[in-house]
């Protein structure tokens, strides 16, 4: 018998998959946590599912999400990204990943990790939320609305609360799985 989901990813296996191994899983590796700032960075306009569809091009044409690589692109290696069909070519999403990545590493000088900078906003714990139907999920808060804002004063681009939401959800920093989604009390 099929597990009970919450009700955004039923019916594609793919989205399954994302859901029940990853989606709101507490996330405190500055390395996963960059990839998922720049997925959700490309998605923005976006479904998620396109840009599940492409992940595993966006690891490869952005260096497995290494920030300390993707702060030092060249000019050549941008316009190439902007040719690659395999990813978004947005310009502005392009170099916003490259901007990102130069204060990604500020906040980790200062904070020590991208992980301990973030996870403060939640004082160090998830936000267990009880959404009864997805489409109930808000679609940003006063939290993403205070980390979009501290995001922007050091830089960061394409980072609306929106956006910040969402990578909140996808992290783990809050729990928006359904109460009744088989998730809901494992992560």
């Amino acid at each position: 018998m099929e597990p009970n989901r919450c009700g955004w990813c039923k019916g594609d296996t793919l989205y399954e998959a994302y859901h029940d191994q990853e989606w709101g899983v507490p996330v405190k590796d500055d390395e996963l946590l960059f990839e998922f700032l720049v997925l959700e960075t490309f998605q923005a306009g976006l479904s998620w599912i396109t840009i599940l569809k492409r992940r595993e091009n966006f690891r490869v044409a952005f260096d497995h999400f290494d920030y300390k690589k993707i702060a030092k692109y060249p000019e050549t290696k941008i316009l190439s990204l902007l040719q690659d069909e395999g990813i978004i070519r947005n310009k502005l999403k392009v170099r916003a990943t490259v901007t990102n990545a130069i204060a990604y590493q500020e906040i980790q000088k200062e904070f020590g990790s991208f992980s301990s900078y973030i996870w403060n906003f939640v004082n160090n714990k998830p936000i267990i939320n009880e959404v009864v139907n997805y489409k109930d999920a808000p679609a940003n808060t006063p939290i993403s609305d205070a980390i979009s804002k501290d995001l922007k004063k050091r830089g960061f681009k394409f980072v609306g609360s929106t956006i910040v939401y969402a990578f909140m959800q996808a992290t783990g920093m809050v729990n928006d799985h359904q109460a009744d989604c088989f998730r809901y009390n494992q992560v």
